[in-house]
């Protein structure tokens, strides 16, 4: 009896661990099962979702691209493909031009600055069509260091002139490699917000192998510039320090940056750019440069004063300014108005630009006989023969250049030297 009640006992107990522990874990039974179903299904499916996947030739592949969206119409990208080879006539780019349209006077730069034989004479019919047109600008030249700041301080003063209610051109030159002859004409990307106004115009050049810091046509480009409309030429040049001087002799105010700590007294009184700025600015006047740049502004105006005076009557003056906060650039503006009313009053501003036309005029007659002479088939062959003995010490380089000139001018039908 004491056995069977043992044993009885025993076994309810067993029972009763049994269904307890069901009942305490039948939610984690019931998720394993679950999971493993899942996982069943998945090992029988498996095979019939592989054979439809279309194999890629690689772990690294590229998703099918987003289709052209239907607004963009193949008929009008083909009538502006077409648009752009036909070349227009010279009266169509005046046209053009008098009416204030920037394609036409894209084209037109685009015209002049060609180095092609039989664009020449289309240039300078249009050239001579707007030339009545012109001369009733303003011209800023800006010059500076490599560094300095010129691009980021144009697209400050020109936001500023446009509100204003000024139209700016801004004729900016690149520089060329001497290597590849290439350039980058990147400095549209240093004026986002100037060239989004339509108030304003960018056109960026490269200088080739031009010297003075401007592009070969840069002074005709002004012509077509102020026939459009604009009143206010703004040039950036390529920035090579005091040797930059051509820029001068094609505009009315000459503008010079400079940064805190770029030289001492001596250096500002050096012959050379520095007595041709009508004021020097020291730009990147912001933050911790504040102090240093008051301090570069009074030594540059302890040096300016030791130059002689100017014809135009007119005193260089020295000031700060930061294009990143804005600070200065109306005084700049203040300063030009002052430089124009003052070179109006004593007749010095036309008198400037009339020697500045009989400059160009002779700067014209070298460029054209400097074509003329590179161009000619037969100087061509003998250059370079005359190159290779020069290079090889069998003639000096003077009676090379001599023998050339002599065949030039009997080529020509003139005399000889």
């Amino acid at each position: 009896m004491v056995k069977n009640s043992f044993r009885n006992r025993n076994k309810q107990h067993k029972r009763y661990i049994f269904f307890n522990f069901s009942n305490q874990n039948n939610g984690f039974l019931e998720k394993s099962f679950l999971k493993l179903f899942l996982f069943s299904l998945l090992l029988l499916f498996k095979p019939h979702v592989l054979s439809n996947r279309k194999p890629n030739p690689s772990a690294l592949h590229e998703k099918a691209g987003i289709p052209r969206p239907e607004m963009i119409s193949a008929t009008a990208v083909g009538n502006i493909q077409h648009f752009r080879k036909i070349q227009p006539s010279a009266a169509a780019l005046v046209e053009g031009i008098l009416a204030g349209n920037i394609t036409a006077l894209s084209r037109a730069i685009t015209l002049v600055e060609s180095t092609n034989g039989t664009h020449l004479a289309k240039a300078t019919e249009v050239i001579n069509a707007c030339l009545p047109h012109a001369s009733q600008s303003v011209r800023i030249g800006i010059t500076g260091v490599p560094g300095v700041g010129k691009s980021t301080f144009i697209e400050a003063f020109g936001k500023f002139l446009t509100g204003l209610g000024k139209k700016v051109a801004v004729l900016a030159v690149d520089p060329s490699s001497t290597i590849s002859h290439g350039s980058i004409l990147g400095d549209k990307t240093r004026m986002e917000e100037l060239v989004k106004d339509k108030n304003a115009y960018i056109r960026p050049s490269a200088s080739g192998d031009t010297l003075g810091g401007v592009a070969r046509k840069t002074r005709e480009s002004i012509t077509l510039c102020e026939a459009c409309g604009f009143d206010t030429i703004i040039i950036e040049t390529v920035g090579v320090g005091q040797s930059e001087t051509a820029v001068h002799s094609m505009v009315d105010f000459f503008l010079l940056l400079k940064i805190s700590g770029a030289g001492d007294e001596l250096q500002g009184i050096k012959r050379g750019i520095m007595e041709m700025a009508d004021a020097i600015v020291i730009n990147k006047a912001d933050g911790d440069n504040i102090k240093k740049a008051q301090f570069a502004k009074m030594e540059f105006n302890r040096a300016l004063h030791l130059f002689p005076a100017k014809k135009s009557g007119w005193t260089p003056t020295t000031a700060t300014c930061s294009s990143v906060t804005h600070e200065g650039i109306p005084v700049v503006w203040e300063t030009i108005e002052k430089f124009i009313e003052l070179t109006k009053g004593n007749n010095y501003f036309f008198e400037k630009r009339k020697e500045q036309n009989q400059y160009w005029m002779l700067e014209t007659i070298n460029e054209q006989l400097k074509l003329s002479f590179y161009n000619q088939p037969n100087i061509q062959q003998l250059l370079e023969t005359n190159k290779k003995a020069v290079q090889n010490d069998e003639i000096s380089p003077f009676a090379a250049a001599q023998f050339l000139l002599e065949e030039y001018f009997k080529k020509i039908n003139i005399f000889t030297l």
